[in-house]
C-alpha cells in the first residue's frame, strides 16, 4: 500500500470509529446554535500531511469526527471552486463556474441566506477578494464566477453581518469600468475598514455590522500578510457573537489553492495551511466557551495532485501531477452538535444539505431575485 492510500485508509478507519457518542462534540443530537464552516480551498490529504510534518499539534488533530468528501460537480469529475462552494452553500451539484445557481441558472437559496432570514447573524471571511468564487457562492447568484462587479453588488445588498477579506476595488468603483462605488451606501450600515492595522485595533463591542476590505483585490501570500486568517476570524466571531440567536459563518483559507496552482515549493504550501489551521484554532477557542457551536472543516476540491516525496539524496518536497484541480476526495473534520452526521464518505452536495438541516432545519429551495440581479 502506498503512502497516500495508507493515509486515506487511516481517515476511513477514524471516521468509522467516530460513531455517535464516541467523543466530545459527537453525543448531542440537538441542533447547533451557531455553525462555522471552514473551507481550505484546494486542501487535500497531502496538504494536511505536509502541515503535520511541520507542526504536530494541528488544531484539526483533536476533532472527534472525520470523513471524506467526493467533490465532483454536475459538469465534470473535477470541480472548480464556484461549483464546489455552491454544493456546500446550496446543497446541490451544478456546473463549473456557477455561483449559487442550479444547472439551468435558477437561483438557489443558500444556507447563509436561510440563517439570515431566520434572524441569525451571518459572516464571510476569506484571504482573497470577498467577491471571489467561494465566499460569493454563499451570498450571490450569477451564471459565472467571472462577474465580479455583479457579485459585489449582490453581496452589498445581501445583508451579511460581517464580511472580511480583500476586494475593496470592486466596492469603491476602481476595479473595472463596470465597478460601482458601493461604499457610501454600505457606510450607512457597516463599520467599513480598509487598513489591516485599523482592523486589528477595532473594538468589536462597538460594531454591529462589519465590512473589512483589506486589499484592493486579493491579500498577499501568508508570509507577506500583515494580518493572519486567525486575526480575521477572531474579530469576525467577536462581532457575530453579539446575536443571541446565533450565527452561520464561512471562513476560507483561500490561497492554499493558489500555491497548488503555482506548483509552489512545500514551504509556501505549508505556510498557507498553517495560517488556515490557526484560524481553526481560533474557532475552537470560541467553541470552547460556546459549546452549542458546530465547526466543520473541509475543502472544495484538491489542487495540484500534490504528493510528498523524498528523493534518493534525502531531499523532501512537493511533487505535483497538474497545475489544475484533481478529482481526489478531500478530508473533512467536524466537532460540536451534529458532528457525527459528517462521518464517513459523502458527496459534496450531501454535505451542503446536512449543513442546511443543522444550521436552519431547511432544505434547498429556489429563490426569486430582486430587480436588476
Amino acid at each position: 500500500m502506498n503512502a497516500k492510500a495508507s493515509i486515506l485508509a487511516l481517515v476511513l478507519v477514524t471516521a468509522c470509529a467516530a460513531a455517535p457518542g464516541s467523543g466530545p462534540g459527537t453525543a448531542s443530537s440537538a441542533r447547533p446554535k451557531s455553525v462555522i464552516l471552514m473551507i481550505g480551498d484546494g486542501t487535500g490529504v497531502a496538504y494536511w500531511s505536509a502541515a503535520r510534518l511541520a507542526r504536530k499539534d494541528l488544531a484539526v488533530a483533536d476533532f472527534p469526527v472525520m470523513g471524506l468528501v467526493d467533490t465532483q460537480s454536475a459538469s465534470s469529475r473535477v470541480t472548480d471552486s464556484a461549483a464546489g462552494a455552491t454544493a456546500y452553500s446550496a446543497g446541490l451539484r451544478t456546473y463549473n463556474g456557477a455561483i449559487g445557481v442550479s444547472g439551468d441558472t435558477t437561483p438557489m437559496e443558500t444556507v447563509l441566506e436561510m440563517a439570515r432570514d431566520q434572524g441569525k447573524a451571518t459572516g464571510l471571511v476569506a484571504t482573497v477578494r470577498i467577491n471571489h468564487a467561494t465566499p460569493a457562492a454563499f451570498a450571490a447568484h450569477v451564471s459565472s464566477r467571472q462577474k465580479y462587479d455583479e457579485i459585489a453588488r449582490q453581496m452589498a445588498g445581501a445583508g451579511v453581518t460581517v464580511m472580511v477579506g480583500g476586494g475593496s476595488a470592486y466596492f469603491d468603483g476602481t476595479a473595472t469600468k463596470d465597478s460601482r462605488d458601493l461604499l457610501p451606501t454600505l457606510g450607512k450600515l457597516y463599520t467599513v475598514v480598509k487598513d489591516p492595522s485599523d482592523f486589528l485595533a477595532l473594538d468589536a463591542d462597538t460594531v454591529k455590522m462589519l465590512l473589512a476590505l483589506l486589499a484592493p483585490k486579493d491579500l498577499p501570500a501568508a508570509p507577506e500578510r500583515s494580518i493572519t486568517l486567525a486575526d480575521m476570524t477572531g474579530k469576525a466571531l467577536a462581532v457575530l457573537d453579539h446575536d443571541p440567536d446565533g450565527f452561520f459563518a464561512m471562513v476560507e483559507g483561500s490561497q492554499i489553492d493558489f500555491r497548488g496552482h503555482d506548483n509552489a515549493p512545500l514551504e509556501a504550501v505549508v505556510a498557507e495551511v498553517l495560517d488556515f489551521d490557526g484560524a481553526i484554532r481560533e474557532a475552537r477557542r470560541y467553541q470552547a466557551s460556546h459549546p452549542g457551536t458546530l465547526i466543520v472543516v473541509l475543502a472544495d476540491h484538491e489542487t495540484g495532485g500534490l504528493a510528498l516525496h523524498e528523493d534518493d539524496n534525502g531531499a523532501f518536497g512537493a511533487h505535483y501531477t497538474t497545475t489544475g484541480h484533481s478529482e481526489e476526495m478531500v478530508p473533512l473534520f467536524a466537532a460540536g452538535p451534529g458532528a457525527q452526521r459528517f462521518a464517513g464518505i459523502h458527496d459534496n452536495d450531501e454535505v451542503g444539505r446536512i449543513l442546511m438541516d443543522l444550521a436552519t432545519g431547511n432544505q434547498p429551495t429556489r429563490v426569486p431575485l430582486a430587480a436588476g440581479q
